[in-house]
């Protein structure tokens, strides 16, 4: 059966503009931020912290972002229910993400923290409206449901991060047995909600595969014994998890992609 898509209005034009004008405004903030990022995270040492080659997940975000930009300013997608529902949602996880790259690179750890709060927020909202159906073909599933996945994967980790490293920037403790006892409690937090959007929902392969990237840094990063040995255990269930439901699913592309 055929599915008629709306006829695009001026409304979705301006939406679809606004999203692509914004997906390269963050690009440009984010190369103009340079190193600072990493500069920063690094000078804000906590038991949490991802190792340095964790971050360049974020080109891959920023790309796919792009990607979803263009997609969704194709004319046969403007007027499409699925753009309608998530286009402004995503145009904030944009300047969102701006914001918070330039509040995070002048130090500003507590607003740059908030900022990503309102990231993941909106990030999970767009995820939850796109889990209510599935894509109409593999093109949406790669242009725009799998880089969406990525993207809140990331970010929920990341959220978790700045978390700690906004209580060390406030005068909390970076070292000793409280800060460790933080950071397991923050991981097992995160696998339990991660666990719980694996069993919930479909198109998670790449948002399970972000947690698990991310998980994996902070491995690979000589944070303290315990920490590390958290971690590891997070990153296996989470995959293991990921991969046992994909496995016994009778449409496993659909469910792992959206």
């Amino acid at each position: 059966m055929t599915v008629l898509t709306p006829h695009p209005t001026t409304a979705d034009l301006i939406r679809s503009v606004v999203v692509a004008l914004l997906a390269i405004l963050q690009v440009l903030v984010a190369a103009l931020a340079g190193s600072a990022i990493g500069e920063v995270a690094r000078s804000v040492d906590t038991p949490l912290l991802a190792a340095s080659w964790a971050f360049s997940i974020w080109s891959l975000i920023y790309l796919g972002f792009v990607v979803y930009a263009v997609y969704a300013l194709l004319p046969g997608q403007r007027g499409r229910a699925i753009h309608r529902r998530v286009g402004w949602w995503l145009a904030a996880t944009a300047v969102a993400n701006a914001l918070w790259i330039l509040a995070f690179s002048h130090r500003w750890v507590v607003t740059a923290e908030l900022l990503l709060i309102a990231l993941v927020v909106a990030l999970a909202v767009t995820y939850s409206r796109l889990s209510r159906d599935h894509a109409q073909d593999l093109t949406e599933q790669l242009a725009f449901r799998l880089p969406l996945s990525i993207y809140l994967g990331w970010s929920s980790v990341a959220l978790v991060l700045g978390l700690m490293a906004a209580g060390v920037s406030v005068g909390l403790p970076a070292e000793g047995v409280l800060p460790q006892v933080g950071a397991i409690l923050l991981l097992v937090i995160l696998t339990a909600v991660v666990l719980s959007v694996i069993g919930s929902s479909a198109g998670f392969a790449g948002f399970a595969a972000a947690v698990v990237w991310a998980l994996v840094g902070i491995v690979a990063n000589d944070r303290p014994i315990a920490v590390t040995a958290v971690a590891a255990i997070a990153a296996a269930v989470v995959a293991v998890q990921a991969a046992r439901r994909i496995g016994r699913s009778v449409q496993p592309l659909r469910l792992a992609l959206g």
